[in-house]
């Protein structure tokens, strides 16, 4: 028998057949009885709950009436007398509001074991209860986190529904973590403009209801937004299941709580990556560093800046890459995070270096590593991983056994001397288990026990894997040694089309070495673990040259094909197929350069721009200076503008890119190499003879017009050169330069006094950026978002944009943030809070990016207006004429106009101002 109160109160029998409660009262009896099962009622709320404000004269008699009527419906001896009242004495399960609670707390705890399948599963079958409204205001809030919890395994199973989600935040417009979920399905949806928009929504109905800012959890959904398509790397999913190593989890927890530095030491195939994979689970915010395809300690900082989803530059940025190192610690302050940095002992000295900085300047940061060998850093807390014990070394050959031979019969004793001689380490027993596709148990044993050659105690236990993989080595056919000889110069894995390509063998054979466990495959990847990768590297012998030129020419002509796609509306999946192969983009490069200069010119100048959009433009720096030291002037023939393209990037051998440039009837391959010339101040005024008759190039054409004439405070002409700019970039799809333009034209429209059309165009910008995965950039936009804010009267918004930026900022974003927090205590009359806001933005001024060329006059002129107002005259004076010779140095006449006229005292207007400056200087430009 079932009882039903989720909804309308209902009875069915033990065939599922409905029963008849009867009336009102019976039914509120028996919803009273079925919510507080196996725990008595008293009589007094039973009357309550059966005749409210109104009982009969007799009530208890009139309830006795109802209660005898009930008992006859419910199984005999379930409804009994209590000293107090009444209580029913049935299983909980058969009451929908039991059984709901009960599933809904068993959905959260897989959701915290992150088993999102399993927690779907049982929160839906919870939810699938509900047939109406709560019968109490706990079951309602109940309801609601269940389906909260539920939204977050859609989440993480990548299928939010962001309608469902639009009509539950309308419903329940103060759930904060609804709006968080309903930003990240937008995001995810590649609808960051409208994630902003929610957030914004959320944090007014907030303060005009509540007085309140968002939640911490909020604001962290919001900052995941800005952070755009290039999230940091989870930990990554596993294959099969993880047996035992309770113990270690429990160590490796317990040591993340007393020390900020964490190693798990352990010989190769021991299962550091998977206990470490397992222990970060338990951690709510944490990144996965894969070191294992990291040549040298040198691009440790990159490969953590990549895995983090940072930026070394925003799109809008121009000079010399910035520091890697600085640019983790900009991006780590103020940051609770754990980074798994993964497979650190042939990087080891680049790991304790960096380990050793991050941890001094980041206090919230921590680091769990997986190494042969510790770090040597001070504080480090090492746990040691010692061998499966036997039960578990047993039941996991057993588990990977039956996987590959379902039914076939394991002797116990067999099966533990088989772990015993590959000395407990999972990786030798999963080969072996792997091995009973072809042979039988006793011969498993007898193959292994051959490999001991006398006294295995005198053998270290590295040595001992080493011998399993030769073993499984010489099991192969010559067609799979070739196979996995070959893969093993793939960095990061390889897709099938690419493995058959440049290990010149068909799918099948690598079928083989999958189903032998020397190859996994996830998500369309073929990997090898990296013990095993080593050693098939070994194999290849004379053949590795001849491999490794087909993997550089392999990706040369992936990057060949890609390049200019990144300049069209496919840019989006180009930039995707690229970042998969990262990588393996890098180590072709860097075979390239010591092994075929031209090769190294051709992949590092068809990489260019692909790295500059993903903001990784210090990545290949080291081997483009490398390669562009042995090249020294001498330009190959035919590839001058990969030259050019790499001698910028290297800041080196500039005076040879002037004959290529001025090379007589030269049509541009990379038309980029324009902007690049420009940013070095090389370039002369920018003519569509450079360039072929394509919209990409006319876009940028019209662009630099738009920069030219708005230099000069033309803004009216300014406005028509981006405008067809616009018209142009959204005709060939191109993302950076909408974004570019977008920009631009928000700045005019504020400079004429049309905040709110700035806002529009602002908020399709920061979707844009967000697309191509660029949260720097993105915090500028938000930055100058605030000021128009600010402009509107939105005091309260542009104070929670440039607290977030502040709070998080990088060095191009935290001037910006501050001289806005600044400007609002200007406005508020706190004098000294405004000066101290804008003396800390000047110091954190940095040259570069193009929010450069306005934001330090801005300060400036800030400083001035703050000192007028304190009666210093001269200070004021000093400030609008330092304000105004920043602003005419960069050729920025809209900015030295704010500064001309606050030395007119605020007689003139700004376009008075302006045009005074035009008539003085323009000329001379």
């Amino acid at each position: 028998m079932r009882i039903g109160v989720l909804g309308a109160v209902e009875l069915w029998g033990p065939d599922g057949s409905p029963v008849s409660v009867g009336g009102q009262r019976p039914r509120a009896l028996l919803a009273a009885l079925a919510l507080s099962v196996g725990r008595p009622v008293p009589t007094e709320q039973l009357v309550d709950a059966v005749y409210g404000e109104e009982p009969p004269g007799n009530a208890q008699h009139a309830l006795q009436s109802q209660v005898s009527r009930i008992r006859a419906l419910l199984p005999t001896g379930s409804l009994a007398k209590h000293p107090v009242g009444y209580v029913l004495t049935i299983d909980p399960d058969e009451v929908d509001a039991h059984r709901f609670e009960r599933l809904a707390a068993e959905g959260r705890q897989l959701l915290a074991l992150g088993d999102h399948g399993g927690a779907r599963k049982a929160l839906t079958e919870a939810l699938e209860l509900w047939r109406g409204p709560a019968p109490t205001v706990r079951l309602d809030d109940l309801r609601l986190a269940a389906i909260e919890d539920r939204v977050e395994t859609d989440l993480a199973l990548g299928r939010p529904d962001v309608a469902e989600l639009r009509q539950l935040t309308k419903e329940n417009p103060y759930r904060e973590r609804l709006r968080g979920q309903l930003m990240r399905a937008l995001a995810a949806d590649g609808r960051q403009a409208e994630a902003l928009a929610s957030f914004d929504d959320a944090r007014r109905t907030l303060a005009d209801e509540f007085g309140a800012d968002p939640s911490a959890e909020l604001a962290d959904a919001h900052l995941a937004v800005l952070r755009g398509a290039n999230p940091m790397r989870p930990v990554p999913a596993q294959l099969t299941s993880f047996v035992g190593r309770d113990n270690e989890i429990r160590h490796v927890k317990d040591a993340l709580q007393t020390s900020r530095l964490v190693t798990i030491i352990g010989p190769g195939g021991a299962g550091k990556t998977r206990l470490a994979v397992e222990s970060a689970r338990r951690v709510s915010e944490v990144c996965f560093v894969e070191l294992a395809v990291v040549g040298d300690g040198e691009r440790v900082p990159q490969a953590v800046i990549g895995a983090l989803g940072l930026r070394d530059a925003g799109l809008f940025a121009g000079g010399e890459a910035p520091d890697p190192v600085a640019r983790l610690v900009s991006g780590l302050t103020d940051r609770r995070i754990l980074l798994l940095l993964d497979n650190c002992e042939h990087v080891v000295d680049g790991v304790a270096r960096l380990a050793r900085h991050l941890l001094g300047a980041c206090a919230g940061l921590r680091i769990l590593a997986t190494s042969r060998e510790a770090l040597g850093v001070t504080g480090e807390s090492l746990c040691p991983l010692p061998p499966l014990p036997a039960p578990d070394t047993i039941r996991l050959f057993e588990e990977r056994a039956k996987a590959v031979r379902p039914g076939y019969h394991l002797d116990a004793d067999t099966v533990g001397r088989i772990c015993a001689a590959v000395d407990g380490l999972p990786l030798g027993i999963e080969l072996a288990a792997a091995r009973l596709r072809s042979f039988e148990l006793d011969e498993v044993e007898s193959r292994l026990r051959q490999l001991s050659h006398g006294d295995r105690t005198a053998e270290p236990r590295h040595q001992t894997l080493r011998a399993v993989v030769a073993w499984s080595w010489d099991l192969l056919a010559e067609d799979e040694r070739a196979m996995a000889a070959r893969l093993s110069v793939f960095a990061g894995g390889a897709r099938l089309s690419a493995a058959e390509e440049v290990c010149g063998l068909p799918a099948d054979v690598l079928a083989g070495l999958v189903d032998k466990s020397l190859v996994e495959v996830s998500a369309g990847r073929y990997r090898m673990l990296e013990t095993v990768r080593a050693f098939c590297a070994e194999q290849l012998g004379d053949d590795t040259e001849r491999v490794r030129r087909r993997h550089a020419e392999y990706f040369l002509r992936l990057a060949e094909d890609a390049e200019p796609r990144l300049r069209t509306g496919e840019q989006l999946a180009w930039m995707a197929r690229l970042t998969a192969e990262h990588a393996n983009l890098m180590s072709a490069l860097r075979w390239a350069v010591d092994s075929d200069r031209a090769s190294a010119l051709r992949l590092a100048a068809n990489t260019t721009w692909y790295l500059y959009l993903r903001g990784l433009r210090s990545e290949g720096m080291p081997l483009v200076v490398e390669l562009m030291s042995v090249l020294g002037k001498e330009v190959p023939a035919g590839l001058g503008e990969e030259y050019a393209i790499c001698a910028i990037s290297a800041n080196m051998h500039l005076d040879r890119i002037e004959d290529v440039m001025r090379e007589p009837g030269r049509k541009l391959r990379f038309p980029y190499l324009v902007m690049l010339w420009a940013a070095i101040g090389t370039a002369e005024v920018i003519t569509m003879e450079l360039f072929d008759d394509d919209p990409w190039s006319l876009a940028f054409i019209q662009t630099a017009e738009g920069l030219r004439t708005l230099s000069f405070g033309d803004l009216a002409a300014s406005r028509a050169a981006f405008g067809q700019a616009l018209t142009s970039f959204r005709e060939v799809g191109d993302r950076w330069g909408i974004a570019n333009v977008l920009d631009q034209l928000a700045g005019i429209e504020t400079l004429e006094g049309n905040p709110a059309a700035a806002l529009t165009l602002l908020d399709e910008a920061i979707d844009v950026i967000g697309q191509l995965g660029d949260a720097e950039d993105a915090a500028e936009l938000r930055c100058r978002r605030a000021d128009n804010l600010l402009r509107v009267g939105d005091v309260a918004g542009a104070r929670a944009i440039y607290a977030q930026v502040a709070e998080r900022g990088t060095p191009p974003t935290l001037a910006a943030a501050h001289r806005g927090l600044g400007e609002i205590a200007r406005l508020a009359g706190d004098l000294a809070a405004a000066r101290e806001l804008h003396e800390r933005a000047l110091t954190e001024y940095e040259p570069g990016p193009v929010i450069a060329a306005e934001i330090r006059p801005r300060i400036l002129c800030g400083l001035g207006l703050i000192a007028a107002a304190q009666g210093d005259a001269e200070l004021a004076r000093e400030r609008f004429e330092q304000a105004r010779e920043e602003a005419l140095t960069r050729y920025n006449l809209p900015a030295a106009a704010f500064a001309e006229q606050g030395l007119s005292d605020g007689e003139l207007t700004w376009e008075q101002a302006l045009h005074r400056l035009r008539e003085r200087f323009v000329s001379n430009w």
